[in-house]
């Protein structure tokens, strides 16, 4: 039994492999490959949506920065503007409904006219709440509406007497109805009269409580179809601007020439049922209760104006009708009063150069019976000496 070999360390074979031994045999055989491994992972290619930021380029601007954020711009300011001319009775109410406006950006201005009783000291202890004050020697409502303008820095002009109200929404029922109107436009609101309470007064509309073009409604309410109180209507500064200021030459009556201006100034009239007016009546000292002869040439002579700057726009039959109108109203007005009777004349016969076929207006059953059988003139004399209705 042939003896064992001694025994080799483990992996140092002297002997070549079996593979070694054929690679020698045949050295132009390829080596066996190796046990195949994974294939590495394909090279990343960014796809079309990933965003490139790419350096700028020396000496290019610098981008543009982003727009500011600007905020909105504040709504329109309201300047409400009240002349005021020994008034204290009233005034703390109509300041209360001024500032308990529900539009949130009104400026108060009180032009106290010289007065003798407490007004000036009671508007003054409204400052606190942002009421302002000025004071003038009396110089008429005229004069002191002007004085406000000149102060007011408001986009719309609200005026308001010393003695009437405002309702809460007012104002903001007339600014959303502008907004939806042609520009220059005015508004227009319901009012009332009342004495004590205005919760008890009663909303009456008239024909001229509409949409109107300026001149259509200057026509339908010098034909009779009503009037509407200054403190009602909304306008526009730039409107006003364009109208002019208050004709201080006038007492009486001034407002409804002011207004004509206004109106042929704008592009037309928006009424807003929401916005309601109280026309305080029998106020004390009121000058459209004190028909003396400067008041009575007043009123006169805003017929005279108004008529110029209506024929002005349009001198035709139906204005030149309503003009006519207009004097036939204030002859029978004012010519039972002495010291009207000239002017009263003067306006008849104006009528009849503007309008042969214009009559006066109807007044009560009674009356017209009487003056079937007197003539007009003399049952007017009567009519205001006994208070005949």
């Amino acid at each position: 039994m042939p003896a064992l070999a001694p025994a080799r360390p483990a992996g140092r074979s002297s002997l070549p492999s079996a593979s070694s031994r054929r690679a020698a045999a045949n050295p132009t055989a390829s080596a066996t490959p190796p046990p195949s491994s994974p294939s590495p992972p394909p090279i990343w290619k960014p796809s079309a949506s990933v965003i490139r930021i790419h350096s700028p380029v020396p000496g290019s601007p610098p981008p543009p920065p982003p727009p500011p954020h600007n905020p909105p711009p504040p709504p329109p300011l309201v300047s409400i503007l009240i002349p005021c001319h020994n008034a204290a009775r009233w005034l703390g109410a109509t300041l209360d409904s001024a500032l308990a406006q529900t539009w949130p950006r009104c400026e108060i201005i009180v032009i106290d006219d010289g007065s003798t009783d407490d007004s000036p000291r009671l508007a003054a202890s409204y400052a606190n709440r942002g009421v302002q004050l000025l004071r003038q020697p009396q110089r008429g409502a005229a004069a002191a509406r002007n004085a406000t303008l000149n102060r007011a820095r408001g986009d719309y002009l609200q005026f308001l007497d010393a003695d009437d109200l405002l309702a809460p929404e007012k104002i903001a029922s007339q600014i959303t109805r502008l907004a939806a109107a042609p520009a220059g436009s005015v508004a227009s609101a319901a009012w009332t009269r009342f004495r004590d309470d205005p919760s008890i007064s009663q909303f009456i509309p008239e024909p001229v409580w509409c949409d109107a073009l300026p001149l259509d409604w200057l026509v339908l309410s010098w034909s009779g179809g009503g009037m509407m109180h200054p403190a009602a209507w909304l306008v526009p500064a730039a409107v006003a601007h364009a109208a002019g200021p208050w004709n201080e030459t006038l007492s009486l009556d001034d407002d409804g020439e002011y207004f004509t201006r206004v109106l042929l100034a704008s592009s037309g009239v928006v009424h807003c049922p929401e916005a309601r007016v109280y026309y305080r009546t029998h106020a004390t000292g009121s000058l459209s209760q004190a028909k003396n002869p400067a008041a009575w040439r007043s009123s006169h002579d805003v017929c005279l104006l108004v008529q110029q700057a209506a024929l002005a726009h349009e001198n035709s039959p139906r204005v030149r009708h309503a003009c006519a109108l207009n004097h036939l109203r204030y002859a029978f007005h004012a010519w039972p009063h002495s010291s009207a009777r000239a002017l009263a004349r003067a306006s008849l016969r104006e009528a009849r150069r503007l309008d042969p076929t214009a009559r006066r207006p109807a007044s009560g059953p009674r009356f017209e019976r009487l003056a079937a059988l007197i003539g007009w003139k003399a049952a007017r004399i009567l009519q205001h000496q006994f208070h005949l209705s």
